[in-house]
C-alpha cells in the first residue's frame, strides 16, 4: 500500500488538516517520545551520576572526620608495664610498686644480664623473646616467670613440655597446692598447656591434657611458666583472682626485671656483616644460569616480536551493497513490527541532515528545529513537530506516510 507524497496523512494516521498536539508544546527541549541524540551531555551526565558523587563525598567526609576527631593513641604493647591500653600491664606494675617492689623494664637480654650483676637476687619476668637471645636469658641466675609459649622456651624451661592442644582461656580453678594459686583462687587462665617435671606444681588444669601453670625448682631458682598472660593485663586484672595471682607470682619482694619487646627492634644481621658478600653466598653456577636466562629472554623477544607494516586491504568473502543492507534492515523492522524503532531512525536521520542546513548548532532543541523548519518550508509548526517528535506510527501505512512527509520536507529545504 502506498501513501500520497503530498502528505495527506500525518504521522499516527491522522489527517494533515486536523490539529495534532505534540509533547513539544508542553515540555521544552527534545520530547521524550521522539528521537534525540544519544551522546551524553554534561548536564545529563551530572544528573545521572550526582547521587553517586554525593554519596562518595559523604563517605570521604565521614572518614576524614573520624580520623581527625579520633583520639590519637600509640600502638598497643601487650604485657608492657608502661602501656595503659587494655592489653598493657601498667595497672599491675603500679600495684607492685605500691607494695614496694622495684620494677625495671628492659628490652634486651644484655640489659637483663647487667641488672642481674648489680645487687641481690632478682625475678626475671619474660613476656617476649623475639629479639632476645634465649641462651643469654637462661644464663641469668634467679627466679624466672615465663608468659606463654615463647620462642626459646626450651632453653628457658627445658624441663617443661608443651601440650599440642591449646586450652581455651577462661576462668579456671587452681586445683593444686601452690600457695600463690591457692590464695588467689579462680583466675582467667588458658592458652598453652604444659607438662612439668616430677615434683612440679601443676595448676589450673586444661579440660583435655596438661596444665596452664607449671612451677618447679631448679638449681638457680624457681621457674614458673603460664600458658597465657591475659590475667596480667589492664583489662582482666580486676576479674576473679587475677590480681592476687599476679601479685603472688611476681611480688615476692625481690626486684623484678621485666623483659618486653624493644620499642625499636634492631635490624637483622646481614650476611655481609660476617665478611661474606651476596655473590659469595651464591652457588658457582648461578652466574651462568642468569646469563642463559637473559639470552633466552632476548631470543624469545626477537622471535615473538611484532613489527607494524603497511596497511593491507583484506578481500571480503562477500560484498554487500549498501542498498541491500538498508533493505534487509527494513525487512527485519517489518518482520518484528518495530515501527517505533524505524520511525526513530527516520526522524534522527532527518534531524541530523537538516540541522546544519537550517543554520543550527548540533544538539539544538526540538523547539528550535521545529520553528526553523516551519519558517523555511512554510509548513504548519504543529505538523512539523508531529512529524519530527510525535508518537510512533500506529501501523505500516502511517510509517510510510511519515517517511514520505520527512522526505518532502528535506526536498523543500534543499530546493530553497
Amino acid at each position: 500500500m502506498s501513501a500520497p507524497v503530498d502528505g495527506s496523512l500525518a504521522p499516527g494516521g491522522a489527517a494533515l488538516g486536523e490539529p495534532v498536539v505534540t509533547r513539544d508544546e508542553v515540555v521544552p527541549g527534545d520530547p521524550p517520545g521522539g528521537s534525540a541524540p544519544t551522546s551524553p551531555t554534561l548536564r545529563s551526565t551530572w544528573r545521572s551520576g550526582r547521587l553517586i558523587v554525593l554519596l562518595g563525598a559523604l563517605v570521604v567526609l565521614i572518614a576524614v572526620l573520624g580520623v581527625l576527631l579520633a583520639p590519637q593513641r600509640g600502638p598497643s604493647r601487650a604485657l608492657d608495664p608502661a602501656d595503659t591500653s587494655l592489653a598493657g600491664s601498667r595497672a599491675l606494675a603500679e600495684l607492685l610498686r605500691a607494695r614496694g617492689v622495684q620494677i625495671d623494664r628492659v628490652d634486651s637480654a644484655e640489659a637483663a644480664a647487667r641488672l642481674a650483676t648489680t645487687g641481690g637476687p632478682r625475678l626475671l619476668l619474660v613476656t617476649d623473646t623475639v629479639y632476645a637471645d634465649e641462651y643469654a636469658l637462661a644464663a641469668i641466675p634467679g627466679d624466672r616467670l615465663i608468659v606463654g609459649d615463647l620462642p626459646g622456651l626450651a632453653a628457658l624451661a627445658p624441663e617443661v613440655r608443651t601440650v599440642p592442644e591449646a586450652a581455651r582461656t577462661r576462668s579456671r580453678e587452681p586445683e593444686c597446692a601452690l600457695p600463690a594459686a591457692r590464695a588467689a583462687g579462680s583466675a582467667y587462665m588458658g592458652g598453652t598447656a604444659f607438662e612439668g617435671p616430677p615434683g612440679a606444681a601443676l595448676c589450673y588444669p586444661s579440660t583435655t591434657e596438661g596444665h596452664t601453670l607449671v612451677s618447679y625448682s631448679r638449681a638457680g631458682g624457681t621457674t614458673t611458666v603460664v600458658g597465657d598472660g591475659s590475667f596480667m593485663t589492664n583489662l582482666r586484672l580486676p576479674e576473679d583472682g587475677n590480681a592476687a595471682l599476679a601479685l603472688n607470682l611476681i611480688g615476692t619482694g625481690r626486684p623484678v626485671t621485666w623483659l618486653v619487646r624493644p620499642d625499636n627492634p634492631p635490624v637483622a644481621e646481614l650476611p655481609g656483616e660476617r665478611g661474606q658478600s651476596l655473590s659469595d653466598l651464591m652457588p658457582d653456577n648461578v652466574r651462568w644460569t642468569v646469563y642463559m636466562a637473559l639470552i633466552a629472554v632476548a631470543v624469545t623477544a626477537l622471535w615473538r616480536g611484532r613489527r607494524l607494516g603497511p596497511v593491507v586491504t583484506e578481500r571480503l568473502p562477500v560484498v554487500v551493497r549498501a542498498a541491500e543492507t538498508i533493505e534487509g534492515r527494513g525487512r527485519l523492522y517489518r518482520a518484528r513490527r518495530a515501527r517505533q524503532r524505524a520511525a526513530e531512525a527516520l526522524r534522527a536521520g532527518t534531524i541530523d541532515r537538516l540541522t546544519p542546513r537550517l543554520g543550527l548548532a548540533t544538539g539544538a532543541g526540538g523547539r528550535e528545529v521545529v520553528a526553523a523548519l516551519a519558517a523555511r518550508t512554510g509548513q504548519d509548526a504543529h505538523r512539523v513537530g508531529a512529524a519530527l517528535y510525535g508518537p510512533p506510527p500506529a501501523d505500516d501505512a502511517a510509517l510510510v506516510a511519515l517517511a514520505a512527509y520527512l522526505d518532502l520536507m528535506e526536498r523543500q529545504v534543499s530546493e530553497l
